[in-house]
């Protein structure tokens, strides 16, 4: 069976892999096809792209876009959208600004509460333009704790809301960009926090309508730690709107050793090819009625 994961990430957001790298270990544990879907950012896209050529895989242009939607922050996967196209390259241009934007008071704070941390020490871990993903980088370094979130809950999620920088770009504007750009969308995990995490399955029935309404495509029907009744509620809302059906293991390497690429938690996941497939053939129509390519290979394996 010929498996894939849709939501992967490098060190160019919070993952420890390089993005060639990633594709050497997606042909390591025998995936077919990726995509990478750093946090906000696509600065690893070419190198993954060429990189999986070289390893004799496919591959489809990411990114999770971190967007606001009815006072709740969520996650969406965007998939196969033209990184050159002007609609894309405007949003992206917005959401840069925000994640680049006061990174010397975010450093300030940090260091207020301890951590050895200054400009000089965060510049080496930069990944192009100097963001919040570098201190993170630099905080992991440091060793403080045995995987990344604790540095999210502990230190840079609290600057970042004393510093004003919590804003997302809203749902309503985001979606309708990454389709003129002739990408898809996707929720990611909607059972956590950053998604719909502590709404009755009713008012999340309703978020999901809702965004499907702004444009939303689809939303992931394999997630590593889903419970079973969460499995059957992502199938319940998929078939009942006519989602588009993705998944991913959301694989950060050591910054979270418990998931493994394509794989989850103790092989729970395989998602089959199939879904890849659909995908492409969804950014093709979509592009035929916008501006945009979508950006993956066209090639699809039988």
């Amino acid at each position: 069976m010929n498996i894939i994961d849709l939501h992967v990430h490098s060190l160019v957001s919070d993952g420890s892999y390089t993005p060639h790298d990633l594709a050497r270990h997606a042909r390591e544990v025998g995936l077919s096809a990726f995509a990478l879907t750093d946090h906000d950012n696509i600065a690893g896209n070419e190198e993954a792209a060429a990189a999986a050529k070289e390893q004799g895989l496919d591959f489809i242009n990411g990114m999770e876009l971190t967007a606001d939607f009815m006072g709740r922050k969520l996650h969406i996967v965007c998939l196969g959208f033209d990184a050159e196209h002007p609609a894309f390259q405007k949003l992206y241009e917005r959401i840069r600004s925000v994640k680049e934007g006061k990174i010397p008071e975010i450093i300030d704070y940090v260091r207020a509460k301890g951590i050895d941390i200054s400009l000089e020490k965060v510049q080496p871990f930069a990944f192009g333009k100097l963001d919040r993903y570098a201190i993170m980088r630099y905080l992991v370094s440091l060793h403080l704790y045995d995987r990344a979130q604790p540095l999210w809950d502990n230190y840079l999620d609290p600057a970042v809301r004393e510093l004003g920088l919590d804003q997302n770009m809203p749902a309503e504007e985001a979606l309708p960009a990454i389709h003129a750009a002739g990408g898809v969308t996707s929720l990611a995990h909607f059972h956590k926090n950053i998604g719909l995490k502590g709404l009755s399955r009713a008012e999340q029935e309703e978020a999901i309508a809702r965004l499907h309404a702004l444009g939303l495509d689809g939303m992931e029907r394999w997630y590593p730690n889903y419970t079973a009744e969460d499995s059957a509620f992502a199938a319940h809302m998929i078939e009942k709107y006519g989602l588009l059906v993705t998944g991913g293991t959301d694989f950060h390497g050591s910054n979270r050793p418990q998931i493994e690429m394509g794989h989850g938690i103790a092989g729970n996941m395989a998602i089959p090819y199939e879904v890849y497939t659909k995908i492409i053939l969804t950014c093709k129509k979509i592009s035929q009625g916008a501006a945009g390519e979508c950006r993956g290979d066209r090639e699809l394996k039988s």
